[in-house]
């Protein structure tokens, strides 16, 4: 193996030499065959493996697929990409681009509310009683059904106050902070343990201070899985490439 055919015939490289140029172990190397993520390899009479350049280019594109959109969605994308035109394949990768995108304008869009609640919530003329909302009202004013507010009520994530012989929730300035936060929260794409743990951090003494440190997190997390795809980017146009040969081999 490691064996270089002139011409246009391709390099043939061992599972060891796959895995030197990879970074990753000859065990993940056939673990990652067996799970799709690169064409099965060839096979010599005496059993041996033997792979290509477009083998380590897909191993390549998929440690930063994976960064960017998880191990299990990676694998199915690349599978996929290997069965797609050239124009399937690029719009696939660019939704990938688009919905980093949209993660962080969400989160951007979180930090903003959380700001305005907050300082909002340090307007005298805000503090109105009149401005208590029933929850009907508030469902309404958030654009969520009232059952999301009685979810989030059962998560402990917004606590109304209780009125009149029935209990018919009424939610109060405090609570309607709270469930503006969430929405925002939520929006950001949050889950809601994650939710539970920001609007905890916000009755602590640095509370507001702790929730937007949270959300710069998100953004640097974001950041990191959108480098990760730029740095995928010339072999998945390789992976992409090579489908659209007789052989499916790019050298």
């Amino acid at each position: 193996m490691g064996e270089l055919v002139s011409g246009s015939q391709r390099v043939l490289l061992r599972t060891v030499d796959v895995a030197r140029e990879t970074g990753y172990s000859v065990q993940q190397v056939r673990n990652l065959e067996r799970l799709g993520v690169v064409p099965p390899a060839a096979r010599s009479s005496n059993g041996y493996r033997s792979y290509t350049p477009i083998h380590v280019q897909a191993l390549r594109a998929y440690r930063g697929l994976a960064g960017a959109v998880g191990a299990v969605a990676a694998r199915q994308m690349l599978a996929e990409l290997r069965t797609e035109t050239i124009a399937e394949a690029a719009a696939a990768i660019n939704a990938v681009h688009v919905r980093l995108a949209r993660e962080r304008e969400e989160a951007l869009r979180a930090q903003r509310a959380l700001r305005a609640i907050q300082a909002e919530a340090n307007t005298a003329e805000f503090e109105q009683e009149s401005d208590a909302m029933t929850i009907t009202e508030l469902a309404g004013a958030l654009h969520v059904r009232p059952s999301t507010l009685r979810f989030w009520e059962q998560e402990g994530l917004v606590t109304p106050e209780r009125v009149t012989s029935l209990r018919a929730r009424r939610y109060g300035l405090s609570a309607i902070r709270a469930a503006r936060i969430v929405v925002a929260l939520r929006g950001a794409g949050y889950s809601i343990p994650a939710v539970r743990e920001i609007m905890g951090s916000l009755h602590r003494l640095d509370g507001p201070g702790e929730t937007q440190h949270i959300l710069r997190q998100r953004l640097d997390q974001i950041a990191t899985r959108t480098v990760a795809l730029l740095r995928a980017g010339a072999d998945l146009a390789a992976v992409v490439t090579s489908a659209q040969e007789p052989d499916g081999v790019c050298t």
